[in-house]
C-alpha cells in the first residue's frame, strides 16, 4: 500500500518498578522510589525491537515519532529518518507529555501508532485519541490489564508489519486500569476506561485480563497440596504474586503478598514482597531454588506480567526444569485455546520456554499446555 505515515510514542518510565517490587510507576513519588531501588528503563528497549524490525523490513517508512526518550532517539538508532513531532518534555516525562504526543500525531496525520508503555499510558492514549487513530500497544508496563497490546514487542512488530502490508481492519479494544493505591494495599480493582482500536490480529494481541478466573477453591486447595507435597528440604521456593499461589501459603499456615513475591524454605517464609536483586541474593544462599509462578486468567503470561521480580536471571538461576506453573483447569479455560505465554525480554530465554510444559491443576493432576513467546 505504500508509504504508511506510522507514530511512535515511548512512555520512557513504563515499567520501571516491576524488577524492584513495586507494582508500577503511575505517579512521581513511586518513580523516585523505583530509581532509588537502581530500576533502570526498560520501554525504550522493548520499543526498540519494533523499531529495528520495522528498519529492516520497511526501510522506506514514514516515521512521526515523539521528541527524544519519547521515540525519536529509539527511531534513529534503528537506522531510521523520523519526523520529530511535537515539543520536548520539560524535564521528567508525565502523562501530560504522552497524550501532547497522541494528539500532535493525530494532527500531523498518523494512519496508525505505535505506543510502548503500560495501562496508564493506554489510557492517556485513550483519553485524547478516542476513535481517530488505531494503535497497537507494545507492553512495557508492570500491569497490563488492557487489550489494546500485542502479546510481546516481536508480536508488536509483526502486527505493525502486517497492519503496513494490507489494508487496517481496527476493531475497539478494551482500555483497562485500577486504582494505584488500592492496588499496592492487596486489592485489585480494574475499571474500564475507554477503547482504542487495534488492528485486528487475535494471535498477536493479547486479551483483556480476566478477574476472578481462581474462585474455584477445591481445586485451588488440591494445588495448594500438590504443590506442598512437592516441596523438598533446604530449597528455596519462590512464590509469584496471585491467588493460586496464596494458597499454597495458606495451606502451609504462612501469609502471603497478595500482588508480590514472596520466599518459602522449609515451611517457613523468609522474605516477603522481594525484589529481583533480593530473590538473587537468597538464591546464593540456599540450595538450587524452585519457582512457582500462575498464568494471567483471560491473557496466560505467566512470566513477564506483574510479575518482573522473577526475571530472567532469576530463571537461569533456578532452571527451566524447577520452574512450576499452576492453574486451576478454570483459568485455562479462559485462556484463548488454552494457550501460556511468556515475555521475559530475554529472547533467548522466550525461545527456550515455549513448546510444551506441563501445568498442576490440582492433587495428582496435570494437563499439558502449548506455551508461546
Amino acid at each position: 500500500m505504500g508509504r504508511l505515515a506510522l507514530g511512535l510514542i515511548v512512555n520512557p518510565v513504563a515499567g520501571m518498578g516491576g524488577s524492584v517490587g513495586l507494582k508500577g510507576t503511575d505517579t512521581a513519588a513511586i518513580l523516585s522510589e523505583a530509581r532509588k531501588r537502581g530500576a533502570v528503563p526498560q520501554a525504550g528497549a522493548r520499543a526498540a525491537v519494533v523499531l529495528n524490525a520495522l528498519a529492516a523490513s520497511r526501510p522506506e517508512l514514514e516515521l512521526l515519532a515523539a521528541p527524544g526518550d519519547m521515540g525519536e532517539g529509539i527511531a534513529r538508532d534503528a537506522g531510521l529518518r523520523p519526523i520529530v513531532v511535537g515539543a520536548p518534555a520539560d524535564g521528567e516525562t508525565s502523562a501530560a507529555d504522552t497524550r501532547a504526543a497522541a494528539e500532535a500525531m493525530a494532527a500531523a496525520g498518523a494512519r496508525l501508532i505505535v505506543f510502548a508503555g503500560g495501562d496508564g499510558t493506554a489510557r492517556d492514549m485513550a483519553s485524547v485519541l478516542g476513535d481517530r487513530v488505531p494503535v497497537i500497544g507494545v507492553p512495557a508496563g508492570v500491569k497490563m490489564h488492557s487489550a489494546v497490546y500485542a502479546t510481546s514487542p516481536r508480536a508488536a512488530a509483526d502486527l505493525a508489519l502486517r497492519a503496513l502490508a494490507q489494508e487496517i481492519d481496527a476493531r475497539p479494544r478494551e482500555v483497562m486500569d485500577i486504582d494505584e493505591e488500592a492496588f499496592r494495599a492487596g486489592a485489585v480493582s480494574a475499571r474500564l476506561y475507554g477503547y482504542l482500536p487495534v488492528p485486528y490480529a487475535p494471535d498477536l494481541t493479547q486479551s483483556v485480563k480476566a478477574g476472578g478466573v481462581s474462585s474455584d477453591r477445591e481445586a485451588l486447595m488440591g494445588i495448594a497440596a500438590e504443590i506442598a507435597g512437592r516441596m523438598e528440604a533446604e530449597r528455596l521456593y519462590v512464590l509469584g504474586p496471585g491467588t493460586t499461589t496464596r494458597a499454597v501459603t495458606e495451606s502451609l499456615g504462612l501469609p502471603k503478598t497478595l500482588l508480590g513475591v514472596d520466599l518459602v524454605r522449609d515451611g517457613a517464609a523468609i522474605g516477603a514482597d522481594a525484589t529481583e536483586e533480593g530473590i538473587l541474593r537468597a538464591l546464593e544462599e540456599s540450595r538450587p531454588g524452585a519457582i512457582v509462578v500462575t498464568p494471567i486468567g483471560g491473557q496466560g503470561h505467566f512470566l513477564g506480567r506483574g510479575n518482573q521480580q522473577i526475571g530472567a536471571r532469576v530463571v537461569r538461576a533456578v532452571g527451566l526444569e524447577r520452574l512450576l506453573v499452576a492453574a486451576t483447569p478454570e483459568k485455562i479455560a479462559s485462556l484463548r485455546e488454552g494457550t501460556l505465554h511468556v515475555d521475559t525480554g530475554d529472547p533467548e530465554l522466550d525461545r527456550a520456554l515455549s513448546g510444551w510444559r506441563r501445568v498442576i491443576t490440582g492433587r495428582g493432576n496435570e494437563t499439558v499446555c502449548r506455551v508461546a513467546a
